[in-house]
């Protein structure tokens, strides 16, 4: 999704093994009392976590593991500084939809300039940070990225706040303001606001491991 000068937000997709972010993190406390209670709890409730017709949340090191560089992922390290209030991008998606083949329209991957048979819609900010009017796009069972701002972590595990208006929500019944439970591999970006704050925060060490992967990223 990108936002025009009338600040109306234009729908746009990808394929489903595309995904090009800004990574970025910080550092969350915790008291190792709540750790101990949190940790079960997040994981109980991510594993009762079920959205309508098929849809879940996807696996971004999988995903990167099957489709290399043209699926970016932040590195470990980065993932390890999210923290409550950070807005971190998610995606779900079903296996029971994907483009008919005999479908007249053809939908083309920015970012791999190939047919996208698994179209995924993104919405390129969160909605608190870049407000956009309600609009009605019609439903046609694709995934969807998200943002999603931290209420609470624990470990691995995380507790968000959905903070878009999904489009697809009358198929998976996902909607905005709704809370989802998470792993640290469901992260696909950290947004790029965080970018100060997150560096600043990072000891020797953890920059030089960062500097060393971005320079690996083409």
């Amino acid at each position: 999704m990108a936002v025009d000068q009338n600040g109306v937000e234009e729908v746009w997709m990808k394929c489903s093994c595309c995904q090009r972010r800004q990574f970025e993190c910080r550092r969350a406390s915790i008291a190792v009392k709540d750790v101990i209670e949190m940790s079960v709890s997040f994981e109980q409730q991510f594993e009762q976590q079920h959205l309508a017709n098929g849809y879940e949340l996807v696996d971004g090191v999988a995903m990167h593991a099957e489709n290399h560089d043209n699926f970016q992922i932040p590195h470990p390290v980065l993932k390890k500084c999210v923290g409550v209030g950070h807005f971190v991008e998610l995606r779900i998606d079903s296996p029971r939809f994907s483009v008919h083949e005999e479908a007249p329209e053809k939908c083309m991957c920015p970012t791999c300039n190939g047919e996208a048979t698994k179209p995924i819609l993104s919405h390129e900010h969160p909605a608190s940070l870049v407000p956009i009017p309600k609009q009605d796009v019609p439903s046609r069972g694709w995934g969807e990225d998200f943002w999603a701002q931290v209420s609470q972590r624990d470990g691995v595990w995380f507790k968000g706040i959905v903070d878009n208006p999904l489009y697809e929500a009358r198929l998976h019944e996902l909607h905005q303001d709704d809370a989802v439970f998470f792993h640290e591999d469901h992260i696909l970006a950290v947004h790029g606001s965080h970018r100060e704050e997150i560096v600043l925060g990072m000891d020797a060490a953890d920059l030089k491991t960062l500097a060393q992967w971005l320079g690996t990223q083409r």
